[in-house]
């Protein structure tokens, strides 16, 4: 999103942009939201973490006496969410921000003070327990019990879908307290030690031949009083609140979608087909042109929706739509990129043929995720007919 040349926001884009290049961490990243491969990487993303908070470039919207920085514009996120990923390179792990956004809300002051500096500074690696095998999309129907039993509260259950749970330390957790509440209302959420006797996590083997995700279960875990965030029942509106502050990922999305065409592009020069450079034929130079316009389109979504959240006027399908888009185009792509590419383009990163490395095939792999997380297509389709048209639900 460009603001103009010499304007606040370019310059400190120019800030970003040059700060990126000096202390990103030198790890290979790939595509999505993935988790650091080893203990080398993990440390790198750590010291990366506490970098960008120190400079103010993320955590610049918390209070100012929690390291957040005065007079705040929001949109430097989005500024900082598109630099690093034009960098290629990661943005901390999500459930720390998250958890932070929650704790600065609704937390106690023993709260923040335990666990805000050690977010900053990238000691303590976060996980968000929300998703369960049944309690994905509609996440109100999570079945995770907390109940008191006199000053702690017991917890079983089980969680999926966990990026970085195999790593983390803390989790943030929903659980359903009041069973016999709507299954909005009788939900809490919580501060999860990790290491704590009863806790279990189990990485996921995915298709990318990477383990980003986990299964987390629980039996008989027990919290102390003090890990409820909030009141008893707070837990939905505590989500959402947290869910609500995370707005640098749109930015980023569209870069993405921009380096993906661009990529695309530059790999077409190298691909030959009826003798001659892929780029130079009509049919191929048709579906680029036609997916510029689309990725065009999508950062034109994106911008609208940052403006309108910016002025107060954000509208439910917003977010909804700018998801769809990006996730379905992004698998498109993808799909084309492999389609003319061949069989060099199905490598892996470890075959000396393989295409730049492997990285079409591992964002292919990769991009049918981005249809399911935060929300599935489906789900996302319904959102946007419901609550952006209008339209009635239909009868069950």
């Amino acid at each position: 999103m460009e603001f103009g040349a010499g304007t606040p926001l370019e310059e400190f884009r120019e800030q970003v942009r040059a700060f990126v290049a000096a202390h990103a961490p030198g790890y290979k990243v790939r595509s999505g939201v993935r988790s650091p491969e080893n203990a080398a990487e993990l440390k790198e993303l750590q010291n990366w973490t506490a970098r960008l908070y120190a400079a103010g470039y993320v955590g610049a919207d918390w209070p100012v006496e929690y390291g957040g920085v005065p007079g705040h514009d929001p949109l430097r996120d989005f500024v900082v969410g598109e630099e690093v990923a034009r960098a290629r390179a990661p943005m901390p792990a999500g459930g720390g921000s998250l958890a932070a956004h929650a704790l600065i809300g609704f937390g106690t002051e023993e709260q923040r003070r335990r666990y805000l500096p050690r977010i900053r500074s990238g000691e303590d690696l976060w996980c968000q327990l929300f998703s369960e095998p049944d309690a994905g999309s509609d996440l109100a129907s999570l079945r995770t019990v907390a109940v008191r039993d006199g000053d702690e509260w017991v917890v079983d259950g089980q969680k999926v879908w966990t990026t970085n749970g195999h790593w983390a330390g803390h989790g943030y957790l929903l659980a359903r307290t009041d069973p016999q509440a709507p299954k909005h209302k009788g939900i809490s959420a919580f501060v999860l030690d990790m290491r704590a006797p009863g806790v279990q996590v189990r990485p996921l083997r995915e298709l990318t031949g990477t383990s980003d995700f986990n299964e987390v279960f629980f039996d008989g875990v027990r919290l102390p009083a003090d890990a409820l965030i909030g009141a008893p029942g707070q837990g939905w509106l505590i989500a959402n609140a947290s869910l609500a502050k995370e707005r640098n990922g749109v930015g980023a999305s569209v870069v993405q979608l921009q380096l993906a065409w661009e990529d695309l592009v530059r790999d077409a020069r190298g691909v030959v087909l009826d003798g001659r450079p892929a780029l130079e034929c009509d049919d191929v130079r048709q579906r680029l042109a036609a997916f510029r316009a689309e990725v065009d389109t999508c950062a034109l979504l994106a911008h609208t929706s940052l403006a309108r959240w910016s002025a107060g006027k954000e509208q439910a399908s917003d977010a909804p739509i700018t998801k769809l888009y990006f996730s379905e185009l992004n698998l498109r792509i993808a799909e084309y990129a492999l389609e003319l590419l061949g069989r060099r383009g199905v490598l892996t990163e470890d075959d000396p043929d393989a295409v730049a490395g492997g990285r079409w095939q591992d964002a292919y792999l990769y991009a049918r995720a981005y249809t399911i997380a935060g929300g599935s297509s489906e789900i996302m389709r319904n959102i946007i007919a419901e609550r952006g048209l209008g339209l009635p639900r239909e009868p069950r």
